[in-house]
């Protein structure tokens, strides 16, 4: 009984690594339920911004991380699944909030998107070197704040430019450093993946 890996396809996902051949719909599930329960987790880790709505949080890069592992139709299911249970009431958006009515709201449909793009990349191989995972994290980043920016403006009625001071600005930096610890992790994962199979 041999326990070697694999080789690694083109076109896969780490996800699809998992041993899973007559269970994959089980696998399946338990990698949607367990995306959306990684997303509401990082979510709580949260650091107020003075004079934003929005706080820093992990969820951002949970999600980029989850979209990028799982592919996009689990990715989507994954962030779908979080945002659904969260607007129905579970306390798992950002500082355990949830419903319909924040103003940050615009960003976890902006997580979703942003997940489901991620990971058709990753299908591309986007994942797989430090460029292309730069590539990919800034442009997941730039759809959660092309959704939740213009959302935070409409729901507290800034003005645009206020909406961009307040919701974007002050995230730089972190998304800067965490692009910077995905491009150390996905592709190092992938060469790790790589001399095993």
């Amino acid at each position: 009984m041999s326990t070697a890996a694999a080789p690694v396809r083109p076109g896969a996902v780490l996800a699809d690594l998992l041993p899973a051949a007559r269970h994959r719909y089980a696998v399946d599930a338990a990698l949607v339920l367990g995306g959306a329960a990684l997303t509401g987790i990082a979510a709580q880790i949260a650091v107020p911004v003075p004079g934003s709505p929005v706080p820093v949080t992990g969820q951002t890069f949970a999600a980029l991380l989850i979209g990028t592992a799982l592919g996009a139709r689990r990715g989507f299911l994954s962030l779908a699944l979080y945002a659904l249970v969260g607007m129905a009431g579970m306390p798992w958006f950002a500082e355990a909030s949830s419903g319909w009515s924040m103003p940050s709201l615009g960003y976890v449909f902006g997580m979703l998107l942003a997940a489901t793009v991620v990971g058709a990349l990753a299908r591309r191989g986007g994942d797989r070197s430090v460029l292309r995972t730069a590539g990919t994290m800034v442009l997941g980043s730039a759809i959660i704040y092309a959704i939740g920016v213009p959302y935070l403006a409409l729901s507290t009625g800034m003005s645009m430019s206020a909406a961009v001071a307040a919701g974007l600005t002050p995230f730089l930096i972190g998304d800067a450093l965490k692009a910077a610890l995905a491009m150390g992790v996905l592709p190092t994962t992938w060469k790790l993946l790589g001399r095993r199979g």
